[in-house]
């Protein structure tokens, strides 16, 4: 049985009927090469890691290795006591070598955690 009503849902509006999805983010259809839409994805992640470091009051983030074969992946740990949130997140050698750039996030990672 269909409830009575109209119900939006997110990223989308009703025509006559039927739902039509609305622009949500970057327009995917120019970057019709997956590739590029993952460095995008990958891009905004690390831009929110390096904020929530730099201006979120990060007192200590972990960094350990888990996977040594196919790929390097690396385990990144960020704990706000103030709000009670942790954050974990796999990275791959790269992305985690591109966080690091940055002195004030190197700064917050424990020496032991740096990569050699």
């Amino acid at each position: 049985m269909k409830p009575h009503g109209s119900y939006r849902i997110p990223g989308s509006y009703k025509v006559s009927g039927s739902y039509k999805v609305g622009k949500v983010g970057p327009d995917l259809a120019a970057f019709p090469n997956p590739l590029a839409r993952s460095e995008l994805r990958t891009q905004r992640i690390l831009q929110s890691l390096r904020d929530e470091i730099i201006e979120g009051g990060v007192e200590q983030v972990r960094v350990r290795q888990v996977f040594r074969t196919p790929r390097e992946i690396y385990r990144l740990e960020l704990e706000l006591p103030q709000l009670g949130y942790q954050r974990t997140i796999l990275l791959d050698r790269d992305a985690l070598e591109e966080l690091l750039e940055v002195d004030e996030v190197r700064a917050v990672v424990s020496p032991s955690a740096l990569l050699g």
